[in-house]
């Protein structure tokens, strides 16, 4: 195989929904013990040592990506690990905000000197670690909803939903608010280090989304397209991760949102091809590969799907290939490479 050479624009012009010069290869997030596996190496205790080990850490980090065939380094920092009382959403703790008195008194302001106080260390890093002809994908993490289920708790926030409408919304405006004071600082002082912007936000599950659809469009929409707007002002495109069946509000995240490009997809809800049916004229899209394949076939049979999806997306636009989710420890690494490796041979580096 020819030596590879980055360029992070091929993934800059598949967000914008044109077609790369080369097919990039994405992921939404790569398993650190995945990569350990897969380098033969181990680094990830290194983010907790002293300067030189978090140097290193990195370091491996970034060029993993590199020595796999990315041209963009995934990296993101979550909003949600610095908010107090966090952890309703993935830890299944009792939210801390049930009524408008905890609302009130819910440190709202200090939670983009928070979040930079956690991470502005690892963005210097990564600008430091970042290899040539390389930028990364991400930025602070967590979407809306994710958040706000995180301090208050979906079975919760059903029960606001109903007793108290006022505060239901004003939950998002504030999550809305606080995301929007920190990405406008990140942009401005990490911006250039990122090719496309992103965040996650699982609004949906296998049959529709969690919440009402008009629910989403009233409350949860404006507030991403604070953030699109802020993105898009500084030349970049915006690209969401958003898992489950949200066909009933995918144009309005185009239209009202504004979002240029979206990652997300499992077969059992629809084939990737459909995606590109529905919405490869107006977005990009990213994944293709079902996270099922990868963690259940062998290694044949993966490269087979894989080629397949690859003649699928063959003059579609905007396209980056990548699992339809992300790699998390408990994928086998022998099904990553052969997804990666397949992508590779078919456009030759």
């Amino acid at each position: 195989m020819p030596c590879f050479s980055p360029d992070y624009q091929h993934v800059v012009d598949a967000a914008w929904n044109r077609t790369p010069e080369r097919i990039p290869l994405y992921e939404h997030i790569i398993s650190e013990q995945v990569m350990e596996e897969v380098l033969c190496k181990e680094f990830a205790l290194l983010y907790a040592g002293d300067s030189s080990d978090r140097r290193e850490f990195f370091r491996t980090y970034a060029n993993f990506f590199l020595q796999m065939g990315y041209d963009t380094v995934s990296f993101e920092r979550c909003i949600g690990v610095i908010m107090p009382g966090s952890g309703a959403l993935g830890g299944h703790k009792p939210g801390v905000i049930k009524t408008r008195g905890d609302f009130y008194r819910y440190p709202w302001d200090e939670l983009p000197d928070r979040y930079f106080a956690a991470y502005a260390g690892d963005f210097e890093l990564l600008q430091e670690a970042m290899p040539p002809g390389m930028k990364a994908v991400g930025g602070p993490g967590n979407g809306v909803f994710e958040l706000v289920q995180d301090i208050v708790g979906f079975e919760q926030l059903c029960y606001i939903r109903a007793d108290d409408p006022d505060l239901y919304r004003d939950l998002f405006t504030a999550v809305g608010s606080t995301m929007e004071a920190i990405w406008a600082r990140f942009l401005k002082e990490y911006g250039d280090l990122y090719a496309v912007c992103r965040f996650g936000d699982d609004l949906g599950f296998k049959t529709s989304t969690l919440l009402p659809p008009q629910d989403i469009r009233t409350h949860i929409i404006p507030q991403y397209k604070r953030i699109v707007d802020l993105v898009h002002a500084y030349g970049k495109p915006f690209l969401l991760h958003s898992c489950g069946d949200i066909f009933a509000v995918m144009d309005d995240l185009i239209e009202m949102a504004g979002i240029d490009a979206k990652h997300s997809n499992e077969d059992v809800i629809a084939p990737f091809t459909v995606w590109l049916e529905r919405y490869g004229d107006r977005i990009g899209n990213f994944g293709g590969v079902d996270m099922d394949v990868i963690c259940q076939f062998s290694e044949a049979e993966i490269a087979e799907y894989v080629k397949a999806v690859l003649c699928q997306v063959e003059g579609r636009g905007g396209v980056a290939i990548g699992t339809g989710n992300s790699i998390p420890d408990y994928v086998p690494p022998a099904g990553y490479l052969a997804m990666v490796d397949t992508v590779r041979k078919h456009r030759g580096a």
